[in-house]
C-alpha cells in the first residue's frame, strides 16, 4: 500500500532566507510512543526559527536536513499514538508545541508530543491556537520572575516592556494588566495606540529622546523590566530599576549569560536574566483558557497560505511584526 504523502515546505542548507524555502511532497509521519498526529490547520512564525535557518544554533540545529521549520501549531487529531492515557482522541482540536529537534509545522500534517498539547475549545480559532506557544509561554515565564498572580490579587509592581507591539511584547501587556501591574511600554510610533488599547499606563516612542532612555514619565523604577529586543546595554537599564528590579531577556547573547553568572557570583541586587522559555502543558493550558474566556487577545500581524509561506517568512526576517504572523493550512 502506498505510503500518504503530503505539502510541506522545507530547506535543505544553512542561510538563504525565503528563496531557500522549497514546497515538496514529503510522507505523513507517523506517531510514536506518547505523540499525535495532527492535521495542522494554522502554524505560527517565531523570529527563532529564521534564526535556526541563519546557522545561530549550529551544529545542534537543524539537527539534519532537509529541515520542515515551525514548533507553534494549531489542529486536528487524526491518530494517537501508544502509551496516551491523557484522554486525546481522534477529531479533538488542539495547540501544541513541537520540539526544535523535530518540528515540522509547515506542512499539512505534524506529529507532536501530548507533553506539551492542550485541548482547544471551539472559541478559540486555529490561528489564535497556534500564536501561544512560544510567544506567550515567554511572556507568561518572565512576569513570574516576580511574584505575579494574574487574577489581580498580587503585590504591586512596576514594569517596563520594551518593542510592546511585538508577538511577545503584545501578550505580556495583557498578562501585566491581568495581574494589575503598572506597564510602561516602548514602541514605534505607528503601534502607540495598538499599545495604548492593550493595556499599557504609559508608552513611549523608543525614537525619541524619552523612548531611548525607558524612563518613565511618572518617576517609577521597575521591579521587572520584559526586554524583547535586542541592542540595549545592561548599563541603560541599571539606572532605571528598582533596588532589587530584574531584566529579563528574552533573546539572549553570549554577553547576557556572562552578565548572569557574573552578577551571582558578586550578589548584585540588580539583576540581568536570560530567559530560554520551557515548554508547560499545565501554562499553555492556562493561556489557552484566557484566551477562550476572552481575557487574552491575539493581535495578528498577517495570515498567509502555506503555497505563500515565502511571504510570511521575508515578514518575520524583517523584524517589525505587529503581533503575530501565521500561516493557514
Amino acid at each position: 500500500m502506498a505510503r500518504r504523502t503530503m505539502r510541506a515546505v522545507q530547506y535543505s542548507g544553512y542561510g538563504g532566507g525565503p528563496a531557500a524555502l522549497k514546497h515538496v511532497e514529503i510522507p505523513v509521519p507517523s506517531p510514536k510512543k506518547d505523540e499525535v498526529l495532527l492535521k495542522v490547520e494554522a502554524a505560527a512564525i517565531n523570529p527563532i526559527d529564521c534564526k535556526i535557518q541563519s546557522g545561530f544554533l549550529r551544529p545542534i540545529l537543524p539537527p539534519k536536513f532537509p529541515f520542515v521549520p515551525v514548533t507553534d501549531i494549531a489542529g486536528e487529531i487524526i491518530e494517537v499514538g501508544h502509551g496516551i492515557i491523557d484522554g486525546f482522541k481522534p477529531g479533538e482540536k488542539v495547540v501544541s508545541w513541537l520540539t526544535f529537534g523535530r518540528p515540522g509545522g509547515l506542512a499539512e500534517y505534524a506529529v507532536a508530543p501530548v507533553e506539551v498539547t492542550v485541548h482547544r475549545p471551539h472559541q478559540v480559532s486555529a490561528a489564535e491556537g497556534a500564536a501561544l506557544p512560544i510567544a506567550a509561554l515567554s511572556a507568561l515565564q518572565a512576569l513570574k520572575h516576580i511574584t505575579t498572580k494574574f487574577d489581580g490579587t498580587g503585590e504591586p509592581a512596576n514594569v517596563l516592556v520594551t518593542a510592546a507591539s511585538g508577538g511577545v511584547g503584545t501578550y505580556t501587556l495583557q498578562l501585566a494588566k491581568l495581574a494589575n501591574l503598572h506597564v510602561t511600554a516602548t514602541c514605534g510610533a505607528r503601534n502607540m495606540d495598538l499599545v495604548k488599547s492593550l493595556g499599557a499606563d504609559e508608552v513611549l516612542d523608543y525614537r525619541t529622546p524619552e523612548g531611548k532612555s525607558m524612563k518613565s514619565s511618572s518617576g517609577r523604577k521597575y521591579d521587572l523590566v520584559v526586554h524583547c529586543t535586542t541592542g540595549v546595554a545592561w548599563s541603560s537599564f541599571e539606572p532605571i530599576l528598582a533596588a532589587h528590579g530584574k531584566v529579563i531577556d528574552l533573546t539572549p547573547s553570549a554577553g547576557t549569560f556572562i552578565l548572569f553568572a557574573f552578577q551571582k557570583l558578586t550578589f548584585s541586587k540588580k539583576k540581568l536574566v536570560p530567559l530560554m522559555v520551557a515548554g508547560n502543558r499545565e501554562e499553555l493550558q492556562f493561556l489557552v483558557e484566557l484566551v477562550e474566556e476572552g481575557k487574552l487577545r491575539t493581535v495578528m500581524d498577517s495570515r498567509h497560505e502555506l503555497s505563500k509561506a515565502e511571504e510570511a517568512w521575508a515578514k518575520s526576517m524583517e523584524g517589525h511584526a505587529t503581533g503575530k504572523i501565521i500561516v493557514e493550512m
